[in-house]
């Protein structure tokens, strides 16, 4: 039933897209008479996303384990290269007068492939953290310049029910970009490592050309089939434009009615789930005797990459398709409450201590799928509500920057709060689900200045 009922719903669905951009030829590109659907072009887009951010973030210091080098160098230097998200609403202005949306998008694809090509390149090379941290820097800020541009094409395309509808397809694609990266080619060089001898420069090299090559292919699909997103008030402009329009984004996104109480919405959303994000891992690794439960690396792996990963997955797109059919602003309290009442599972498991890792297992997964449902309505509020209005490309990323802003926040003090409570973890879990409980509270006060399609009566609750 649930399944037949997620491709009526998708079978329904198609987005209007504009002329084509500078990279396709006429023939090749979308137009108003010949739209692609939503699912040739939303699945590959976030697919896309998905894939550098992880391979620049994540990937790239488990390359430099392999090759020998410190924790302290890798946290250290890899750890900035996430600032390039959380920076850009600094430039994303600086986007909206030149070229067009699916130009961005295509430009720093193909930039990309370029530069995770040449890390691969760079690897057995003298000097290859400097050569190579540089090019993954590059792919970081081009991965979050494309991030603007192709969440700007996804909110401008698609109206505000379709946006819910393919909500579960951005998560479970970006999700799987994620996997493929982490998981499963980060396996393929333990493979060619120990299976087959290979050094690690060799596998990395290898891994690294299937990345791009990867990429590559996104690019080209991409050329065909991606829509322009809708202009900017400002496309046309000059420099002198995007510097004016600098000022612009910034007072126009605190002029927007009740943006604060907004703001603290968006930022409290995933508070608690920033701290399990942080350390459910850590308790789950830790040792009995230190209040964890003591799983291997293997089960790890498996609980988070493969059971909690597919309960994510599975999670978004059922809250994607709930909130098409009920509307954001009817089921945004529901969402809520679906991410953070699974934070119970974690004080559970410090309170019973299992030992079967079925439980676990399935403990786990709960928690995983009721922040995949309940972060859709997360992602739709920022689309729906804080982005609207003339700078909307600019303005979603400023409502993602607050978004990054709770990850780097709730990740920094979450270590004083373990100290806090005398490293106890049913005592930390405990206050992480007390601090659930405020987005909750919070949802059912947001403001929704912006009507979208099905909802009834005035614009907003309040």
């Amino acid at each position: 039933m649930v399944i037949s009922k997620a491709f009526e719903i998708v079978a329904g669905a198609c987005g209007r897209t504009p002329n084509a951009g500078l990279f396709a030829p006429a023939p090749m590109s979308p137009t108003p008479d010949r739209a692609p659907h939503p699912l040739k072009w939303v699945p590959s887009l976030y697919l896309a996303m998905g894939i550098p951010n992880v391979t620049a973030s994540v990937v790239s210091a488990i390359i430099y384990k392999n090759l020998g080098y410190s924790n302290e160098v890798i946290a250290l230097y890899t750890s900035q290269i996430y600032l390039a998200w959380v920076l850009k609403p600094l430039w994303s202005p600086f986007l909206e007068p030149f070229k067009t949306k699916r130009w961005w998008v295509l430009a720093m694809e193909f930039l990309m492939v370029a530069t995770i090509g040449l890390v691969a390149f760079m690897l057995p090379l003298p000097g290859v953290f400097r050569l190579s941290l540089a090019f993954f820097w590059v792919t970081g800020f081009a991965s979050a310049t494309q991030d603007i541009a192709a969440d700007a094409i996804y909110m401008t395309t698609l109206s505000s029910r379709d946006q819910a509808r393919y909500a579960g397809v951005q998560g479970m694609f970006w999700n799987a970009g994620a996997v493929l990266t982490s998981g499963i080619l980060v396996w393929v060089t333990g493979r060619l490592h120990d299976g087959f001898g290979f050094d690690w420069v060799k596998a990395w090299v290898i891994v690294m050309a299937v990345i791009a090559a990867l990429m590559l292919g996104c690019a080209v699909w991409h050329l065909r089939l991606l829509p322009e997103g809708e202009p900017s008030h400002l496309h046309g402009g000059s420099l002198g434009d995007a510097f004016r329009a600098l000022g612009g984004t910034w007072s126009s996104f605190f002029r927007k009615e009740k943006i604060w109480l907004m703001i603290v919405v968006c930022f409290i959303y995933r508070f608690g789930e920033g701290f399990l994000e942080k350390f459910g891992p850590l308790f789950l690794l830790d040792a009995r005797s230190a209040g964890g439960l003591a799983l291997s690396n293997e089960s790890i792996g498996g609980l988070y990459g493969v059971w909690g990963t597919i309960g994510f997955i599975i999670g978004t797109l059922l809250g994607g398709f709930f909130a098409a059919k009920m509307t954001l602003r009817r089921s945004f309290v529901v969402l809520a409450v679906a991410l953070n009442l699974p934070h119970l599972t974690y004080y559970l498991l410090s309170l019973w201590m299992p030992q079967n890792l079925w439980l676990v297992g399935f403990l786990v997964v709960v928690e995983k799928f009721g922040f995949g449902f309940g972060s859709v309505g997360h992602m739709l509020y920022m689309m729906q509500q804080m982005a609207p209005g003339d700078y909307k490309m600019s303005h979603y990323a400023f409502a993602t920057g607050v978004m990054a802003g709770t990850k780097w926040f709730t990740g920094s003090i979450s270590g004083w709060v373990y100290v806090a409570v005398g490293r106890n973890y049913q005592s930390f879990f405990l206050l992480v689900l007390a601090a659930s409980v405020v987005p909750v509270v919070l949802a059912w006060f947001a403001p929704f200045p912006h009507r979208a399609d099905g909802d009834p009566g005035p614009a907003g609750r309040h």
